[in-house]
C-alpha cells in the first residue's frame, strides 16, 4: 500500500502555524510575549485608558461567612463605575479589574456590570476555582498561563487598588504592589486601600515590620484602611482626583512606565 500523502504536499507549515513548534520550549518567549500583545490589542479597540484593580480572596461568596466583603466589593464597584463614567470621552478611565474568577473577583466585576460599565477580568488557569465569572465584559476577559504576565496588566494599568481580604494570592499580589511603590519602580502614584482593617491587622503586622527595621515608618503612608464602600469610595476618588485624573501621555492604554535606577528621575 503506497504511503499517504504528507498534510501540504510534504511541505513544513510556516513557523506561526506549526503548533508543535509555538508549544516547545524554544517558542516559550513568543508564549510569553502573546500574553503581552493580545491583552494590548484588546484594551486598545475597547479604548481602556487605566483601570482600578480589585484582589481579595476566591472563596467568599455572597451568602455564607464573611459574605458582607462580597456584598461591599460589589456595591463598592458599582459605585466607582458610576462615579467613573463622568471621565468617559473617548477613552474609559478607572475601569473595575479582577483576577476573573469567582468570590470577590465575581463581585467587582458584577458591581462593575450593575452599572452598566465596562469591566475587565484578568483570569489565569489553575487546578481549582479559577473560572472566569459571568460578569466580566467579553471583550475585556483575558486567560493568563504565565503569573507574571498577568501580574504586568494589573501593576501598570492601575492607578488605585483596594484588597479585601483574601489567602495567599491576595497577600502575593498585594505584596506585589506595595513593593513597586516601595522601590519607585512604577513612574505614578498608585492609591491603595486595604478594606476589612480588623482583617488585615491581624493577619499581617506592619507595626512589627517597623519595629525591626524591616520597613521604614514612611511606608505605612503607602496604604489606607477602609471598612465600608463609602469610605473605600471616597479614599480612592481622592487619590484618583490628587495624582491620576491628568493623562501622562498620550499613549492608550496608559501603560506606566518604568524608572530607571541608572538615570535618577528618568524612565524607561
Amino acid at each position: 500500500m503506497p504511503n499517504p500523502t504528507p498534510p501540504n504536499n510534504g511541505r513544513r507549515p510556516v513557523a506561526y502555524l506549526n503548533e508543535d513548534f509555538l508549544n516547545s520550549p524554544d517558542a516559550r518567549a513568543i508564549r510569553i510575549l502573546s500574553e503581552f500583545l493580545e491583552p494590548l490589542a484588546h484594551f486598545r479597540r475597547q479604548k481602556i485608558r487605566d483601570t482600578v484593580v480589585f484582589f481579595g480572596s476566591a472563596r467568599l461568596k455572597d451568602e455564607g461567612p464573611l459574605h458582607e466583603y462580597y456584598d461591599d466589593a460589589r456595591t463598592l464597584a458599582r459605585m466607582l463605575t458610576e462615579w467613573a463614567m463622568q471621565f468617559t470621552n473617548n477613552n474609559y478611565r478607572f475601569v473595575v479589574c479582577s483576577g476573573g474568577g469567582p468570590g470577590i473577583m465575581e463581585a467587582a466585576n458584577r458591581g462593575a456590570r450593575d452599572a452598566n460599565g465596562k469591566t475587565v477580568g484578568l483570569n489565569i488557569g489553575l487546578p481549582f476555582e479559577q473560572l472566569p465569572n459571568p460578569y466580566i465584559t467579553p471583550e475585556l476577559s483575558f486567560e493568563f498561563h504565565y503569573f507574571f504576565m498577568r501580574k504586568f496588566w494589573f501593576a501598570y494599568l492601575s492607578k488605585a487598588l483596594v484588597v479585601f481580604p483574601g489567602g495567599f494570592g491576595t497577600m502575593d499580589e498585594m505584596m506585589e504592589l506595595l513593593t513597586l511603590t516601595q522601590t519607585q519602580k512604577l513612574a505614578k502614584q498608585v492609591t491603595i486601600v486595604l478594606y476589612g482593617s480588623k482583617y488585615w491587622k491581624e493577619i499581617i503586622n506592619f507595626e512589627a515590620l517597623v519595629k525591626y527595621g524591616m520597613i521604614s515608618p514612611e511606608d505605612l503612608n503607602r496604604f489606607q484602611y477602609a471598612d465600608d464602600p463609602v469610605t473605600a469610595f471616597e479614599l480612592l476618588q481622592a487619590g484618583l482626583l490628587a495624582h491620576a485624573l491628568q493623562p501622562e501621555s498620550p499613549e492608550m492604554p496608559a501603560i506606566a512606565k518604568s524608572r530607571n535606577p541608572q538615570k535618577p528621575g528618568g524612565t524607561a
